[in-house]
């Protein structure tokens, strides 16, 4: 059974995933919350402080908490799959493979997956989905190394790195992640249900595991309704970095 001020900490989540507290508002005082509760002052402090080390609400003595992210928002601050993301805003995530091919690395596989020209990669088009609806494509190429446990999942598995990790131990530990926008493209605007031309949300990212081997790279297309990126930094941590466009 869950602590009181866990399941308090959980209920702030939800309400701040609601908008009940949109971001960049106050959350009640520290005293309000606590009658709100029916619990000590101590206890709101403990579910605050989860919050803070989280990242979705800001902290500053002596004032009250800002929100500053939900949980709708896919943060960079940790390394998670897109079901994980899902699942922690009690979505239900859906995957299915569109295609789905082996090929020799072009030279641009080779670079990002530090691999010989022409090596054996695995190629996967997958439509992502919240409760069903299409959000996102990938277009991720897989190292020949764990290539074939990729291709045995079956199509519509929900999570690729949860089932590597059940099956094989492998973890993706690191990711790089370079965001723009893009006009949807024929086959984009087919599988997502936009409009072609529609804005798209793009990312580019190379996954590699604690050693440092890169496991895939990927380009994956978000409906820029649907999903939207945060990144929290600050002047002791700043993982944030401006580039000039390709």
């Amino acid at each position: 059974m869950a602590a009181r001020h866990e399941e308090i900490a959980g209920e702030l989540r939800r309400a701040i995933d609601r908008e009940e507290y949109a971001v960049g508002s106050r959350l009640p005082s520290e005293t309000d919350l606590a009658a709100h509760y029916g619990v000590s002052r101590g206890t709101v402090r403990q579910a605050v402080a989860a919050l803070t080390a989280e990242g979705i609400i800001g902290s500053r003595q002596g004032a009250r908490r800002v929100v500053l992210a939900s949980r709708r928002s896919q943060s960079f601050a940790e390394l998670r799959s897109f079901a994980q993301w899902a699942r922690a805003m009690g979505r239900e995530a859906t995957g299915r493979v569109v295609a789905q091919e082996y090929r020799p690395a072009t030279t641009e596989d080779a670079v990002r997956l530090q691999l010989p020209a022409q090596a054996r990669v695995l190629y996967v088009l997958r439509v992502r989905g919240l409760d069903g609806e299409p959000v996102l494509l990938e277009r991720t190429v897989y190292a020949g190394w764990i290539a074939d446990a990729v291709a045995a999942l079956e199509p519509d598995c929900p999570s690729v790195t949860q089932r590597l990790y059940d099956e094989t131990g492998l973890v993706f530990a690191y990711g790089e992640h370079v965001i723009d926008a893009v006009a949807a493209g024929a086959q984009d605007a087919e599988l997502l249900g936009v409009r072609r031309t529609s804005p798209l949300l793009r990312v580019r990212r190379v996954t590699t595991t604690h050693e440092g081997r890169p496991v895939e790279w990927s380009e994956d297309r978000y409906r820029s309704d649907a999903v939207s990126f945060s990144v929290h930094n600050s002047t002791a941590n700043n993982a944030l970095a401006r580039k000039t466009a390709e």
